[in-house]
């Protein structure tokens, strides 16, 4: 397992090693973030880019967003702008999973980006039994954590925090540990969960905003170093999800 520490001016695509066709995005504290850079990163290399979900997401500001109906619509979009939105608007103003399937979307775009778990903005998620939602075609999955997690009580930090707690062996009154936090990352049934047999996964621990959380990066990734795991990137991405 690598533990790779990012710099301001890293290239994330690169630090990831992004592979064309779809990578997942799982977990909580900086997914969305995390998509939203990789994307602009990729299609200003001049590649043919497409961010969407199987959950919900905000429409991104900036990105031109649609659902068509078919490919060919997909394909003369991407000729004039290389990156874009797909997805289905919903009542609440986020979008859902677009019409198109994911597979059709891998052969239109060179990188398909998922948003294939939701967080509600909680730095740590442990997934119900519907989540997440991974494509099964998808070569990547990265499992996001906010170090802003460690220290607070499960109950603050993790959506569905009965889960979470259930997974470290805990009450949800109990506080956070970099133990926890590598466990669930690394758990079968927490941030590991239908991971694609043949996909690669790694991890972010973001938010290394200072000393302290550096310190706790460093801890997760010491109990992250088995097989399960290819890559830590320890980073400060900035952004609210």
């Amino acid at each position: 397992m690598q533990t790779i520490y990012m710099k301001k001016n890293d290239s994330l695509a690169t630090t990831f090693d992004v592979p064309q066709g779809i990578t997942a995005l799982v977990g909580g504290g900086g997914k969305t973030t995390l998509m939203l850079r990789l994307a602009k990163e990729l299609a200003q290399r001049g590649a043919r880019v497409i961010v969407t979900t199987t959950t919900h997401i905000f429409p991104p500001e900036g990105i031109p967003t649609g659902n068509p109906a078919n490919a060919e619509e997909v394909a003369h979009a991407l000729l004039i702008e290389p990156l874009l939105c797909l997805g289905k608007p919903l009542k609440d103003g986020k979008l859902g999973a677009p019409d198109l399937t994911m597979t059709a979307l891998s052969f239109l775009a060179d990188y398909v980006l998922v948003e294939a778990d939701g967080a509600k903005r909680l730095p740590l998620k442990a997934p119900s039994e519907y989540e997440p939602v991974i494509p099964a075609e998808t070569q990547l999955v990265i499992a996001v954590a906010g170090l802003d997690g460690a220290g607070l009580p499960i109950q603050d930090a993790a959506f569905r925090s009965g889960l979470y707690a259930a997974l470290c062996g805990k009450k949800e009154t109990e506080l956070v540990t970099p133990h926890d936090i590598a466990l669930v990352l690394a758990h079968e049934a927490g941030q590991r969960k239908d991971v694609p047999q043949g996909a690669r996964f790694a991890v972010l621990l973001n938010k290394a905003d200072d000393a302290e959380r550096k310190a706790t990066a460093q801890e997760v990734a010491a109990e992250l170093g088995n097989d399960s795991v290819e890559r830590v990137v320890i980073a400060s991405l900035g952004g609210k999800s």
